[in-house]
């Protein structure tokens, strides 16, 4: 944000088929990251829309007896409406094939020709038409197969004339700027990838398709006889999209900028390919490029041609969209690939949003009916109990800014339900039902209170992710109905004692708990016989070192993902790790700092103890136990096989 402001875009979108997930995921993470931008008074530009030229959006339209036009025009109101279901807040929704943008394609295409960085020569190759790509025979290593990751489809040789962009002279500048910006191409190891793709010679870019093979793009304003290749075309939308080539001002407010957000199967056109362009065209680079990782199905990605994508709708229409919204946020590590099933997504719903944030919120709206009408009370007596609680409070909003900045969102996330957890613990520990039995109005009262406060704060953070949810908890709470959008993690701090005196209104349920196959309704089992006798059971004396099978079970096994690795000073053997247990994060000291660095430990999925009494070592606190496998001098650690959700059991 060098320019104080924050411009964030998604992919834009091929129209030749249905939005799936993996689109729903990355426009979602653009909303939620710029709503939280606007929540901390940036000025932010959201940017999203469609790619509506290339050849697989043409063949589309001839498989449905379509113009390209009209095929683009029915499948684009596919996004948008699930843009809205979604609650996207795009501030633009920009397509190709709009005027503007297309005029401002064919300018610099014209400019880059008269500079002769554009220039026509003969091909012959193969092309991928899935990918809309050619690919020299070093490109294919001897197979005629596609290489692009997850693509793996025959290529078609072609032999003709074609526009190139002058590329390959812009290879050393390219590999230097990568160097010496490291924010450029994050996660970091996506940047290695990049520089690995540049240690071979970087060939000049074919940037035109005959109109005798495709006539659906945009015509070379130098040869009317071509059209643009689609991928030049797409990239310029990040700078059409903010008036490059027709608003001057706009443009300067927003570029560069400040991330783009990818998938990692494009992570070439968006690290190799957009940069040269906007080299050879004289305008800044982006700040960052983001490669997200992929949603896996067991150990697959999901894609059309497996036949395993999972469609956003059918999810919304089942659980909701803030749930929804919820899951994809909070189980994805950025730049991380992560696994989609409903077992998962119910698992976290449970857990996170009916048991830990509905309890909650249920539990002090009753008391609140109960004891004061509904009013929030103002606090009068408080203890240790308040200040700590206050504490956590305060030290989550930092961490949930720190998790924005760093994309690192699932963290700061996972920050917020350890606020709404401790809240249910404070319940739990000043028992305000035992306050309201015994008469004692003043610490019922501050008890009330600042149980009401964790919420109010709670629903300021979580409104990004989860925008209609938070509004009705803020409603239940009794603020203003214009305020119940104004939620701004920049006034958390700056407000105290806001709610004193509000009405609560009753509630049924913040999130209906999800009952699973295994919850079978108690009519459904048999009653036990109550005049039977008990058998009597013998104590069974087993071999010396065997336990039994209830015994084992006792021990927690769970999956965590590692967060944050770093050295323990003057402990040569020890980690300190900060790691994920579902939306719970916990810190653990290990003794495996002769085996492990933090960079290689940091990212990996583990099993740990999850259950084992905190110990201290070495003065540090440490939250369970991780599993590890030793021979000798040799040490690994026990780990799933592929990606995996944090948090599942294991057993």
């Amino acid at each position: 944000m060098e320019n104080g402001n924050f411009y964030i875009t998604t992919p834009i979108y091929y129209v030749n088929d249905r939005p799936h997930i993996g689109h729903a995921y990355t426009t979602i993470l653009a909303d939620v990251l710029a709503r939280y931008h606007r929540s901390l008074d940036i000025p932010t530009f959201f940017l999203t829309g469609t790619d509506e030229h290339g050849q697989k959006v043409q063949k589309a339209a001839e498989k449905n007896n379509l113009t390209p036009q009209a095929h683009c025009d029915e499948t684009v109101v596919r996004f948008k409406e699930l843009w809205q279901k979604l609650e996207i807040t795009n501030d633009k929704f920009i397509r190709t094939t709009d005027p503007v943008h297309k005029a401002v394609v064919r300018k610099i295409l014209q400019d880059l020709y008269d500079r002769d960085l554009i220039y026509k020569n003969e091909y012959k190759g193969r092309y991928c038409v899935h990918c809309e790509r050619f690919f020299t025979d070093k490109d294919l290593s001897g197979s005629t197969v596609c290489p692009e990751d997850g693509c793996g489809r025959e290529t078609s040789e072609i032999v003709e004339s074609n526009y190139f962009f002058r590329m390959s002279q812009y290879q050393d500048w390219l590999i230097d700027h990568i160097k010496t910006h490291p924010e450029f191409i994050q996660p970091a190891f996506r940047a290695n990838e990049t520089l690995g793709f540049l240690r071979n010679p970087l060939g000049d870019l074919c940037i035109s398709r005959p109109k005798s093979r495709l006539h659906w793009g945009i015509e070379l304003p130098f040869d009317s006889d071509f059209v643009c290749y689609v991928w030049f075309d797409a990239l310029i939308n990040y700078i059409s999209g903010v008036g490059y080539g027709t608003d001057e001002a706009m443009f300067k407010k927003w570029w560069p900028a400040s991330y783009h957000l990818i998938g990692k199967d494009i992570l070439t056109t968006h690290t190799v390919y957009w940069p040269t362009m906007l080299k050879a065209m004289g305008v800044e680079l982006p700040k960052t490029i983001f490669a997200h990782g992929w949603w896996m199905i067991g150990a697959e990605k999901m894609s059309k041609s497996r036949g395993n994508v999972v469609n956003p709708i059918d999810l919304i229409q089942t659980y909701g969209v803030d749930a929804f919204r919820y899951f994809l946020m909070a189980e994805m590590s950025l730049g991380q690939d992560a696994v989609f099933s409903e077992d998962a997504f119910i698992n976290r719903y449970n857990c996170d949003l009916a048991n830990d944030l509905g309890n909650l919120l249920s539990r002090v709206v009753k008391m609140t009916l109960r004891n004061y009408g509904g009013i929030i009370p103002t606090p009068q007596v408080e203890t240790d109990n308040e200040t700590d609680l206050k504490e956590i409070i305060r030290r989550a909003i930092p961490e949930m800014e720190e998790a924005i900045i760093g994309m690192k969102l699932e963290h700061g996330i996972a920050q917020i339900m350890n606020v709404v957890r401790a809240g249910n613990r404070y319940l739990e520990k000043t028992a305000p039902w035992t306050l309201a039995k015994n008469g004692d109005v003043g610490r019922l009262s501050s008890v009330l209170y600042y149980t009401a406060e964790i919420l109010r704060n709670v629903s300021v953070m979580l409104y990004p992710v989860m925008p209609q949810k938070m509004v009705e908890l803020r409603r239940v709470l009794g603020i203003p109905e214009g305020e119940l959008e104004n939620c701004r993690i920049s006034d958390l701090n700056n407000k105290q004692n806001v709610l004193s005196g509000l009405q609560m209104t009753d509630i049924d349920a913040l999130f209906l708990r999800i009952k699973t196959e295994e919850e079978a309704p108690a009519a459904a089992k048999p009653a036990a016989d109550k005049s039977a006798k008990p058998a009597e059971v013998k104590a069974e004396v087993l071999p010396e070192g065997i336990i039994t099978i209830d015994e084992f079970f006792k021990t927690q096994l769970r999956t965590a993902k590692v967060l944050k690795a770093e050295r323990i000073e003057g402990a040569d053997k020890l980690l300190k790790l900060q790691i994920e247990i579902g939306s719970e994060v916990r810190q653990l000291v290990a003794g495996v700092a002769q085996y492990y660095t933090p960079e290689e430990i940091t990212g990996k999925t583990i099993v740990v103890v999850a259950n084992l009494k905190p110990a201290k070592i070495r003065g540090v606190e440490s939250q369970g136990m991780l599993l590890a496998a030793k021979d000798g001098k040799d040490l690994k650690l026990i780990s799933v096989d592929g990606p995996f959700v944090s948090g599942a059991s294991v057993g």
